[in-house]
């Protein structure tokens, strides 16, 4: 397998622990999404996913020898891929409520929180409605604030040692680096001891260290 990405990206940053977390191995080739403008806008890797985002797994043997490379892009498609292909170590639980209940979790940060605060997003404000660094900062702060306070209230109802029971699942690889970005950008994260408190259980593990944006080859 191969995974595009780059350090600082929160979404290849879930895959690179769903990897880890399975101990799988993967070739990580760098994506730099700042320099010369942003390679994931050059053709070559436009052709490889239209969207022009980080990440995009290709597996290069999905059903069998003679099939053409399996290509996946956006991250929960490709922890769920991973997790149905591998099922060892499962981000996912078995019961159907449960199971649900992940998802639902994972979601709202990646769907809702993540999105509001991309690179691609934040450029937007800089450049083309000419947001000065506070404005832009207001605007981070705000939809993390919110994203969190939810989460925050779900913690208490379903998390144990870590988001949901005591089990690593999907909602923990996208809580981790959205935390990673929120501390870039100076949140204030006291009102979310249980955030607080599942980061710090989660960064203690191998498959998080090694995924760490400042761990990465192309960090920098």
């Amino acid at each position: 397998m191969k995974l595009y990405g780059y350090w600082r990206s929160s979404a290849a940053y879930r895959v690179r622990v769903a990897l880890n977390h399975k101990g799988l191995d993967a070739e990580l080739l760098s994506v730099h999404l700042v320099k010369d403008g942003g390679e994931q806008h050059k053709a070559e890797y436009a052709q490889l996913n239209p969207q022009e985002l980080v990440p995009a797994l290709i597996d290069s043997d999905p059903k069998g020898e003679e099939q053409e490379a399996f290509v996946l892009s956006q991250s929960l498609a490709i922890i769920e891929y991973l997790d149905e292909k591998y099922p060892e170590n499962a981000l996912l639980p078995q019961d159907l409520h449960d199971k649900a209940i992940v998802r639902a979790m994972a979601m709202s940060i990646a769907c809702e929180v993540h999105p509001l605060n991309n690179l691609k997003v934040l450029q937007y404000l800089s450049k083309e409605l000419a947001l000065d660094d506070e404005a832009k900062s207001a605007w981070y702060h705000h939809w993390i604030d919110e994203g969190f306070s939810a989460f925050e209230k779900q913690l208490v109802k379903y998390s144990g040692r870590y988001c949901f029971g005591d089990n690593i699942t999907l909602a923990d690889l996208c809580l981790i680096p959205q935390v990673y970005n929120a501390n870039r950008f100076n949140v204030d994260l006291s009102p979310y001891p249980n955030i607080v408190r599942i980061v710090e259980n989660c960064n203690r593990l191998d498959a998080f260290i090694d995924a760490a944006p400042e761990n990465q080859a192309d960090a920098g």
